[in-house]
């Protein structure tokens, strides 16, 4: 199981010796490990070693460490590809997943500057603000503000928006998408994130400004997103030109 007189650090062949647990389905999503004093007797090692091989699995986003209950298994990361423009429901429809959304706040107000500028409109024209929970699962994943020109994207309601929006622009406004520009950056939860995506104070999350365009050039929509750094990964492949 582990051997002393490799070259390898102890505290790495225990680290992928509990991968390999989880890669087997021996330990599975929300299964306590067993603790460090176990580990430490089993694998007849220091605590300190054991503990580095643990905060190094959890550092990954392999395992998870609750307070006052111990380490377990981290549920795995919802991969999202970064080629394409699709919306959060196709994405999860693609995973075999039910997507869902909770409407926190659905209004039609003016734009400031700042909005305007970005949606190509004038300052003061009306504009829906909508911001909602994204649900996996009934899990919560992102918590979503969006800002649209209202005299282009007519007749909103936030039943709408707990469906998807790309699909009443596309097959009811008959408008067609083109493309986004995409800003992602880390971050750690604020008090909104905490509150509505169930996370504790300080957790990661993946900020994301999004810009989305018509066929045409028109702006359609300003996305500011946050997703649970621990439960989301966007992945991108790279071509060498």
């Amino acid at each position: 199981m582990i051997d002393k007189r490799s070259p390898v650090p102890i505290y790495y062949q225990i680290e992928e010796h509990i991968k390999k647990m989880i890669d087997t389905h021996q330990l599975k999503p929300g299964d306590a490990i067993p603790s460090e004093r176990e580990l430490t007797e089993a694998f007849q090692v220091s605590r300190m070693t054991v503990r580095q091989a643990i905060t190094d699995l959890v550092n990954a986003g392999l395992l998870i460490r609750k307070k006052g209950k111990g380490t377990f298994v981290a549920e795995p990361k919802i991969e999202q590809p970064l080629q394409g423009l699709t919306s959060f429901t196709e994405d999860m429809q693609r995973r075999g997943m039910k997507a869902g959304a909770k409407i926190l706040r659905f209004s039609k107000i003016p734009s400031d500057e700042s909005i305007a500028q970005k949606l190509d409109i004038r300052t003061g024209a009306a504009i829906y603000e909508i911001k909602r929970i994204r649900f996996a699962d009934a899990e919560p994943m992102a918590l979503e503000r969006t800002y649209l020109p209202a005299e282009l994207v007519q007749g909103l309601t936030a039943d709408i928006f707990e469906q998807s929006l790309y699909a009443y622009i596309e097959n009811v406004l008959h408008y067609r998408i083109a493309h986004a520009d995409q800003v992602i950056e880390a971050t750690t939860a604020g008090h909104d994130e905490i509150e509505h995506l169930n996370m504790a104070p300080g957790s990661p999350v993946l900020r994301i400004h999004r810009l989305t365009f018509l066929e045409n050039g028109q702006p359609l929509e300003w996305v500011d997103s946050a997703y649970r750094g621990d439960r989301y990964k966007f992945v991108i492949s790279l071509k060498r030109d």
